[in-house]
């Protein structure tokens, strides 16, 4: 004759709960971590990063010249601007500009709050179609002393502002800031 014995269970509510929500946590941790490098690795690399902004020396620019530089194989102008050319583009009556902009409001603060007026940081893409207009390095700058455009005719003065001819705006300034007294950081 065989005995049956039963056995009976007791289940600890509390443990029970606790593992359940251990468990869970430890899954929502692990597609929060999946999540977090699937999104991270969208991200730029290093080196794209480095290729997407350039320190410019602006003391190497001499008076009343310009250099161009490539950033992400786009053009950028830094000019040298002499007293005369900063005094024709602050004098200029806002009203008959296409694209009204004031000389001051294209120029970013040092460090200290200041501005030096006679460093201009322009893109140097024509805002008609995309050409690069020659300047003072090429010996040309059209009818009013900055820039011009000989694809299309337009002429920008020395604020990069558009004067005369197709193009409907100003060059663009782009994001940059002073890192001293005579270096500026350009980034797309």
């Amino acid at each position: 004759m065989t005995a049956e014995t039963t056995h009976t269970e007791t289940v600890d509510d509390d443990r029970r709960n606790f593992i359940h929500i251990a468990t869970g946590a430890v899954a929502l941790g692990g597609v929060g971590m999946f999540a977090w490098a699937a999104i991270d690795q969208w991200s730029p690399a290093a080196d794209t990063k480095a290729a997407s902004s350039l320190d410019v020396d602006v003391s190497k620019v001499q008076l009343g010249g310009e250099i161009r530089v490539l950033i992400g194989g786009k053009p950028f102008f830094i000019r040298h601007r002499t007293e005369s050319e900063i005094s024709a583009a602050e004098s200029v009556n806002l009203a008959v500009l296409p694209d009204p902009e004031t000389d001051g409001s294209r120029l970013r603060a040092k460090a200290d709050g200041t501005f030096n007026k006679t460093i201009l940081v322009t893109s140097g893409s024509c805002t008609h179609l995309g050409c690069v207009p020659v300047g003072p390095s090429q010996g040309n700058t059209g009818d009013f002393g900055g820039w011009y455009c000989p694809c299309h005719g337009s002429h920008y003065d020395t604020s990069g502002r558009i004067r005369k001819g197709p193009a409907p705006a100003n060059l663009p300034v782009p994001n940059y800031r002073w890192v001293s007294d005579s270096v500026v950081n350009i980034s797309l």
